[in-house]
């Protein structure tokens, strides 16, 4: 079988198992973070486009990563604790995965060849932004920020299609 974002499992920051097919038809931003990054302060931003976006049918997906400096070695319950504590994240967390090396997550192995450029995330708050078929249309790199107007208007394109 042919590997699509539609058939990857996950799991959430809480352990329970899902899948990509649930977000078809919604337009996703999906995001490896870090609590010790940085970029950690993007997630405010990901909040306001979560707020702005999601009646509209954006869905923000956080995959929490310590591949880059180490900066997330908390356990999930520390991440959601920390995601809730200071910034009142609302969109959704996942379990902690490897975005490169040789434990990649199917998930990162799937987005990293999807278009150009392709290999590994770079590092902490890369961003990949999927249509509402399930197909990768832009990667974006961490210094690339959530306000970013580049980021807005692809999103904002994606919506109305």
């Amino acid at each position: 079988m042919t590997q699509t974002l539609a058939n990857i499992a996950v799991k959430t920051i809480k352990g329970q198992d899902t899948s990509f097919k649930k977000y078809l038809g919604k337009v996703l931003l999906i995001v490896n973070v870090a609590s010790y990054c940085g970029y950690t302060s993007q997630y405010q931003g990901l909040e306001e486009l979560n707020k702005k976006y999601h009646d509209k049918g954006l869905r923000i997906l956080a995959f929490p990563c310590n591949d880059y400096g180490a900066q997330e070695p908390g356990t999930n319950a520390e991440i959601a604790q920390f995601c809730d504590s200071h910034y009142g994240v609302t969109f959704e967390l996942f379990d902690k995965i490897h975005a490169k090396g040789s434990e990649q997550h199917p998930l990162y192995a799937y987005l990293t060849q999807a278009i150009p450029p392709q290999g590994d995330v770079a590092w902490n708050f890369e961003k990949f932004l999927v249509n509402k078929k399930g197909e990768v249309v832009v990667r974006y790199g961490s210094a690339v920020t959530p306000n970013s107007a580049e980021l807005i208007a692809a999103i904002e394109a994606e919506l109305v299609k």
